[in-house]
């Protein structure tokens, strides 16, 4: 007959101490006095205590393997990211554990869970359109799992993040389509509960009223980042009685999606509407016309958030204080914009 499983949070009742410290004595964690260490590994035997894929308990050494988690590999903006993490992961000895959540919550535990089982010494993370809830993270960081969070982050979670400025991008943007002449801008944003979305969507806001100009519910449409979702909002936006003069999309894969339906429907860009993305994918330069665009330093996203995270997994104590790092954006003026040029 099976044992009955036993969990780091029942042992931690029974000897009257944090889950946490648990977790640190069965690891040897220098952190834990000799005496915490002994009543718990003695407690752990006598219970048949054995780990589950978030505790790790019993886990001595490193495994020299950190997870991640993005929405989607083949966005280029994610596959650069991933480039740079791998980069100083080489560098420092370390393999990449590379999962895909596809924008869904499910998809995104269960990878956090299969990285918990595979013993890999951290986690980074951009998180799912879908994702509301954090336990499964907290669930790591009790187990004395690093994570870190790029681009999209659980904002209430206390852990290191590199972020890019996603409200001074956008202002930015949104302030370049008004000194080119546009008076009537339309924002395609993403979803609402992502900080990412939100933030740009402000800046936008933010920008229109600085300059005198309407913001208008209809003009603004939310959906996902996808190409998709940009070509559906455009035929809705130029389908309204008052159309706008230019689009601020809250990404390239949007923006390009934008593109293709204004170029369906006849309009000449900039010259009908201007349209800006956000984020500067590499087929952005080889629309025609050429979309503008917010550069992101993705490459150096992803070297930041690592060298973050393997600090965190050598370090012997804890950091007394988180880092929010947040990257600058740079503005891309093509001709899909331009409506001063001449063009």
């Amino acid at each position: 007959m099976s044992k009955q499983t036993v969990t780091i949070k029942e042992l931690a009742r029974e000897l009257g101490i944090s889950k946490s410290t648990v977790s640190r004595a069965l690891r040897d964690s220098p952190e834990i006095g000799e005496e915490t260490r002994r009543r718990v590994l003695e407690l752990a035997r006598a219970r048949h205590y054995s780990p589950n894929p978030f505790a790790l308990s019993l886990l001595n050494q490193r495994t020299y393997s950190i997870g991640v988690i993005v929405p989607e590999i083949a966005n280029p903006f994610f596959s650069s990211v991933i480039g740079g993490i791998e980069d100083v992961a080489y560098q420092r000895g370390y393999q990449v554990m590379i999962y895909q959540s596809h924008d869904a919550y499910e998809r995104e535990v269960s990878s956090t869970r299969h990285i918990a089982s595979r013993r890999a010494d951290g986690l980074l993370i951009s998180i799912a359109s879908g994702t509301k809830e954090y336990e499964h993270f907290k669930e790591l960081a009790e187990s004395s799992i690093p994570v870190v969070f790029f681009d999209r982050a659980a904002e209430e979670l206390q852990t290191h993040k590199v972020l890019v400025d996603d409200y001074g991008g956008a202002f930015q943007a949104t302030e370049h389509l008004i000194r080119e002449g546009c008076k009537k801008i339309a924002h395609i944003s993403g979803h609402m509960n992502l900080a990412i979305s939100r933030n740009r969507a402000q800046g936008y806001k933010d920008a229109l009223i600085r300059y005198g100009l309407e913001v208008r519910d209809e003009w603004i449409v939310t959906g996902e980042f996808k190409h998709e979702v940009g070509m559906e909002a455009a035929y809705q936006l130029m389908a309204l009685r008052q159309r706008p003069d230019a689009i601020f999309a809250a990404s390239d894969r949007i923006a390009i999606g934008a593109h293709s339906a204004l170029r369906q429907l006849g309009y000449h860009m900039p010259g009908d509407v201007a349209l800006m993305g956000f984020s500067d994918l590499a087929i952005s330069s080889l629309l025609d016309p050429p979309l503008s665009t917010m550069v992101q330093p993705t490459f150096e996203m992803g070297r930041q958030s690592a060298e973050l995270l393997l600090d965190m997994v050598e370090s012997k104590k804890p950091p007394i204080l988180f880092e929010t790092r947040v990257l600058k954006p740079e503005l891309m003026i093509r001709r899909s914009s331009q409506k001063n040029s001449g063009v």
